[in-house]
């Protein structure tokens, strides 16, 4: 028996013995198998920690290394938001086209222990290969140093460790929404963005802040937001008394909140004051003006993530997938500044 987050004793898995011994658990499988291909002292520290927990195998545990299940694992961390929501989507779809069934496990809250209890309730189903569609850079540093045993494929702008990486380009989607606001005639561009450890947010905020730079433009004090209109609502009222003329808002939901907060502190988009979001979300075209915002591709980065998990199981050396570029959607919610 071992002992559990919660304090209790559990039975002893084939988990525990991996990570005791440090190898992967179908690397245990192997050695319960008698199997080749496992290194003299790779077999013996794996024989050592059986011993030290007195682990008995399973028939389960014994055939984890030898079935195929076409099934994949996907976790997703945080809120229920566009992105995250239309990336599951795709990806399902993408697989379900490659005849893959997917397995998930969605969490608002994920610390390192409930990421890894995440990840072997998934590998204990037998999965293929593991997708994390992370909301944080923790979330990715909790699973892309683990030995899994199982390909590791995150949805975020960078990987480490162990995994492969596909994600938007939400750097360049930056870039070019400021790049749009600048060339309207637009010098104080402010940024709301989305939460301090979102790994989308920060690039968002990379991209704002570069391109301003790049154009010598002075880039002011972030507004940091949670994703939600109400906090977009919040830094309406407050830019409604600033001096900037324009904002690049990091999601849609935060832009109608902004909006709704401008026209309360009585100035109006885009008579005098441009709003960029980004995402496009469905309601975007009917937002009161129209919302000019960036617009990600989900349909693509499903397929490109389902790739990217075919070419880790057929062990190719896959070079790492371009990110997609997002495209500007240019609507009624920006307006060149008028001449004095």
């Amino acid at each position: 028996m071992v002992v559990a987050d919660d304090g209790k004793n559990r039975p002893v898995t084939i988990f525990d013995v991996a990570r005791l011994a440090g190898v992967s658990h179908q690397t245990v499988s192997r050695v319960l198998n008698d199997l080749p291909n496992v290194r003299a002292s790779t077999r013996e520290r794996v024989e050592k920690a059986i011993a030290q927990l007195r682990y008995t195998p399973s028939q389960a545990a014994r055939a984890l290394v030898t079935r195929r299940s076409r099934t994949l694992g996907l976790i997703q961390t945080g809120g229920p938001d566009y992105g995250p929501s239309s990336t599951l989507l795709y990806f399902n779809e993408a697989a379900r086209e490659a005849r893959y069934a997917v397995s998930i496990a969605s969490m608002l809250e994920a610390d390192a222990g409930a990421l890894r209890s995440a990840a072997e309730l998934l590998l204990r189903q037998n999965v293929e290969a593991l997708v994390l569609i992370a909301a944080t850079a923790s979330d990715v540093a909790s699973l892309a140093h683990e030995e899994l045993g199982v390909p590791l494929i995150v949805v975020a702008p960078h990987a480490e460790g162990r995994a492969a990486s596909v994600a938007i380009d939400h750097y360049a989607g930056a870039r070019t929404a400021v790049a749009h606001l600048a060339e309207l005639g637009h010098s104080d561009i402010r940024h709301v963005s989305g939460p301090a450890q979102s790994l989308e947010a920060r690039e968002r905020i990379r991209g704002w802040r570069d391109e301003l730079s790049a154009r010598g433009l002075v880039a002011n004090e972030i507004l940091t937001g949670d994703w939600s209109p109400a906090s977009g609502y919040q830094y309406g009222r407050s830019l409604g008394e600033s001096t900037a003329t324009a904002a690049f808002v990091a999601n849609d939901q935060m832009a109608l909140g902004v909006i709704h907060g401008l026209r309360d502190s009585g100035r109006e988009v885009p008579a005098d004051f441009s709003i960029v979001g980004f995402d496009d979300i469905p309601e975007a075209a009917h937002f009161s003006p129209p919302l000019s915002t960036v617009r990600q591709d989900f349909v693509s980065l499903g397929h490109d993530v389902m790739a990217m998990v075919l070419a880790q199981l057929d062990d190719e050396a896959a070079a790492p997938r371009a990110a997609i570029v997002p495209d500007l959607v240019e609507r009624d919610s920006t307006r060149r500044v008028p001449h004095p």
